[in-house]
């Protein structure tokens, strides 16, 4: 029930009272008083009889009138209900005023939880706060020089049904957003290791022509040539397939050490008890690795570099719960949920959270304030329901004015955990509560974006690629994306001069060791050093432009053990009931998405998921990914028989 509608229920006993002295006589039936049976002048048997029936007379009086009293509380009780659906329905507060609802943060979860808010049938006022200056994505962001930037390159899985719906509802195409689907390399000191393939568009050919010990040789000549897609295959034999020919230097021997992992997560993921994933949570995934026979080899050539790009820590940092959600979509969920695309055009904001935010403010007047670092959000206690409701919200503007927000109705905090932080910190009444303390007391991932603009065209295997075991790393991870090869428009890179070659985008994950270099430094490990030792034709090309973006503790860490420190959805919960969570880091409950690990997909879910509970409706359906394939669901049926009698002494 939300604060505003409980206080039209907040003393039912007293309204009552009050009625009671308002009853109209003739109401309650008439009782005759002790002196007026004794003032009766007929015979004691007749009197005795007499006194008999006044006192059932008397009985049966006082049984109407608490019948009579029922029947008001009932009619009490149910006109406050009536009111409070009423409430629900038309939106407005228990002043008669529209609801009055703030979203902190503009992110894919702030978005999500604005979106809800604003398309819902509630008469309300929305207003969303975020820190930079244009959270809209109209403000194009632009290096020193004018050329346009953005902080991470970010990929779009195929199973993201909402952002996909999203392009729909703006009139969007999702070619005209979107890339294809690519390959992605992985690339070491020793050269090519492996290809992250488009599952979607495999060819019969690329398979065959590919098989070891002369097999694939031997398979062209007797098979027809044939483009035909790859066949959608159970999973995991269709991933396994798909991907045989494309690890370069990867053993067989050590790909076919990974079949414990994906029993180890059908246990974690398929488990009935969320003590289980508690379980796994605190587990590292390197012990993980351990326990369930990867080979080192595996691990450091593909898995390592793999998560330092995906979740931003190495497997020893990572909490094993996060790292199994990732490789279910890689190996266990379906053939192509793995399959990935990028923007075609611009950045994330330009294409789809500047429409998006134009429908918003354009249609449902939403109010949207950057440049505004939030304070001190304060809380009210409600004596009569022993529950507390944030009422007012400080936030300081990039002229340093404090303006506040009052009469608030709800709130959503759509942060990462520096933003969270940085907000209870402020909030000491926040901060009493267990839920947001913990959530504070999480850390973030240090992140470097760069973008490089060369003076000659760099062809390379693929678009996106990934830096692996590289001392010139210092533990981090990396990635490069070759954005001439992805987006068409080459003058819009070159921020309207004329294009000369390649626009590289270069981003660092688990960047601490980095973050205290210059940028003329970083940049020469780039150009010096990665690049050409990836693909050498970089050595022939000469930086035109460069920009440096650091971000330190920004992206959210799945460490070991931080699960039952992670938001949930619905904040500190009943005790608090207007104040909501959203973004990749919460825990969603029973409102879970398949979606899940870090994304975009599951952020926005999240955000329309706050809202749908601020609201206490469905103002936003939520559209599920694909369900679970049958072999894996059978799978998990039969590991939930044998855990029943089978101990998990793997985990603590």
């Amino acid at each position: 029930m939300r604060f505003s509608s409980m206080i039209l229920v907040s003393a039912p006993l007293s309204n009552f009272a009050f009625t009671l002295q308002k009853v109209p006589s003739p109401a309650i039936p008439k009782v005759m008083t002790t002196t007026q049976l004794y003032e009766s002048s007929s015979s004691p048997d007749q009197q005795q009889e007499d006194a008999e029936d006044k006192e059932k007379t008397f009985e049966e009086a006082a049984s109407k009138a608490e019948e009579w009293m029922e029947q008001q509380q009932e009619e009490q009780e149910t006109n406050e209900e009536k009111a409070e659906q009423e409430e629900k329905e038309e939106g407005t507060s228990s002043s008669g005023r529209p609801k009055k609802y703030v979203v902190v943060g503009g992110g894919w979860g702030g978005w999500g939880a604005a979106q809800a808010l604003c398309e819902s049938s509630v008469d309300c006022e929305v207003t969303l706060l975020d820190a930079l200056p244009d959270p809209t994505g109209s403000t194009p962001y632009l290096s020193k020089t004018g050329k346009p930037v953005e902080a991470g390159t970010r990929g779009f899985w195929k199973d993201y049904p909402n952002i996909n719906a999203l392009c729909a509802q703006l009139g969007l195409k999702e070619d005209n957003v979107f890339t294809p689907y690519t390959n992605s390399s992985f690339y070491s000191p020793d050269g090519l290791e492996a290809t992250a393939p488009v599952f979607s568009e495999a060819t019969l050919d690329t398979l065959v022509e590919d098989l070891p010990f002369g097999l694939g040789n031997l398979a062209k000549n007797i098979l027809p040539k044939t483009d035909d897609p790859f066949p959608q295959l159970p999973s995991p034999l269709g991933q396994v397939l798909a991907t045989f020919p494309l690890f370069e230097r990867i053993p067989l021997a050590d790909r076919a050490s990974m079949v414990g992992l994906l029993l180890a997560t059908i246990d974690c993921l398929g488990a009935e008890d969320e003590s289980v994933q508690m379980a796994y949570d605190r587990m590292t995934a390197h012990d993980l690795f351990i326990k369930f026979g990867l080979s080192k080899r595996l691990v450091d050539d593909f898995i390592r570099p793999t998560l330092l790009v995906g979740l931003f820590k190495p497997p020893e940092e990572l909490s094993a719960l996060v790292v199994m959600e990732l490789l279910y979509y890689y190996a266990l969920a379906h053939q192509d949920s793995f399959d990935v695309r990028w923007i075609k055009n611009g950045t994330v904001s330009e294409s789809l959270v500047a429409p998006l935010a134009e429908m918003l403010q354009t249609k449902h007047n939403l109010n949207v304030m950057g440049g505004c670092r939030v304070g001190e959000i304060s809380l009210k206690l409600n004596d009569s329901q022993d529950t507390l409701q944030a009422t007012t919200l400080k936030y300081t503007k990039a002229n340093g004015k404090e303006t506040t927000i009052d009469n608030i109705d709800g709130i959503i905090l759509a942060l990462g955990c520096k933003g969270m932080s940085s907000v209870i910190a402020a909030s000491p009444d926040l901060a009493k509560l267990p839920t947001f303390s913990k959530a504070a007391s999480l850390k973030g991932i240090d992140v470097i974006s760069t973008r490089i603009w060369f003076d000659k065209k760099v062809e390379t295997r693929t678009p996106a690629n990934v830096f692996a075991k590289f001392d010139e790393l210092r533990g981090s991870g990396g990635t490069f994306f070759m954005l001439d090869q992805l987006q068409p428009d080459h003058e819009s890179l070159w921020g309207g001069e004329d294009p000369q070659g390649s626009v590289v985008a270069c981003d660092f994950y688990n960047a601490g060791a980095l973050l205290s270099l210059s940028d003329d430094d970083l940049i020469s490990i780039l150009t010096d050093d990665l690049l050409p030792s990836a693909v050498p034709k970089f050595r022939d090309a000469k930086v035109v432009d460069s920009w440096v973006g650091k971000y330190a503790g920004t992206v959210s860490w799945f460490s070991p053990g931080s699960y039952t420190s992670r938001p949930p959805l619905e904040g500190a919960g009943s005790i608090l009931p207007n104040v909501k969570c959203a973004g990749d880091w919460v825990r969603m409950g029973d409102k879970e998405h398949g979606a899940k690990g870090l994304c975009q997909e599951r952020a926005y879910v999240s955000g329309m998921e706050a809202a749908n509970s601020l609201l206490g409706m469905e103002a936003k359906k939520v559209l599920p990914v694909r369900d679970d394939e049958e072999q894996f669901k059978m799978g998990v049926a039969v590991n939930n028989q044998i855990m029943k009698v089978v101990p998990r002494f793997w985990v603590r």
